[in-house]
C-alpha cells in the first residue's frame, strides 16, 4: 500500500449510500481527534492480497529490519459488508485496541483493527478515546 492523491472527501463522497453515511460520521469524528495531524488516503494491495482503500490519519515512520516504514496511526476503510478502523499504536500494556476490546461494542476485534457492520454497533465514545490516546503517541513534527 502507499499514499496516493485521492482526496479523502472525493473518495468518501463516491461510496455507496448504504455506508457512505456511517464513514462520513466516523470520519467526522475521528478527525476532530486528529485534527492536528495529516489526513490521506493509503491504496493498494493489503496484507493478505486484498485491494484497499483506506483514509490514514497522522503519517508516521516506523523502523523495521528493513529499514523505516511510512504507515498511519489510525485509519478507517469501508470493506465489503463491514467497516474497519485500524489503530496502530502500543502502550508497555500492549495494542491499545485489545485494552478497548470489551468497551468497542459489537464489533470483531484483532491487535489492530475493529472490524464491525455499522456505527451503531460500536460505542463511539470508546472509539474515540483510544484514538485520543492513540494520537498522544503521534510524534511531533
Amino acid at each position: 500500500m502507499e499514499q496516493t492523491p485521492t482526496d479523502p472527501a472525493e473518495f468518501i463522497a463516491s461510496l455507496p449510500d448504504e455506508v457512505r453515511s456511517d464513514v462520513e460520521h466516523l470520519d467526522a469524528a475521528i478527525s476532530e481527534v486528529m485534527s492536528s495531524h495529516s489526513k490521506t488516503m493509503w491504496e493498494g494491495k493489503f496484507w493478505g492480497g486484498t485491494d484497499q482503500h483506506i483514509i490514514g490519519y497522522a503519517s508516521v515512520s516506523y523502523e523495521r529490519p528493513g529499514g523505516a516504514v511510512e504507515w498511519f496511526m489510525v485509519g478507517l476503510a469501508p470493506q465489503k459488508g463491514s467497516i474497519s478502523v485500524y489503530v496502530n499504536a502500543v502502550d508497555d500494556d500492549g495494542y491499545l485496541v485489545e485494552q478497548y476490546a470489551d468497551r468497542l461494542g459489537k464489533a470483531r476485534v484483532g491487535k489492530a483493527a475493529i472490524n464491525f457492520k455499522t456505527v451503531d454497533d460500536i460505542d463511539l465514545d470508546a472509539l474515540l478515546q483510544l484514538v485520543a490516546k492513540a494520537e498522544k503517541q503521534v510524534p511531533s513534527v
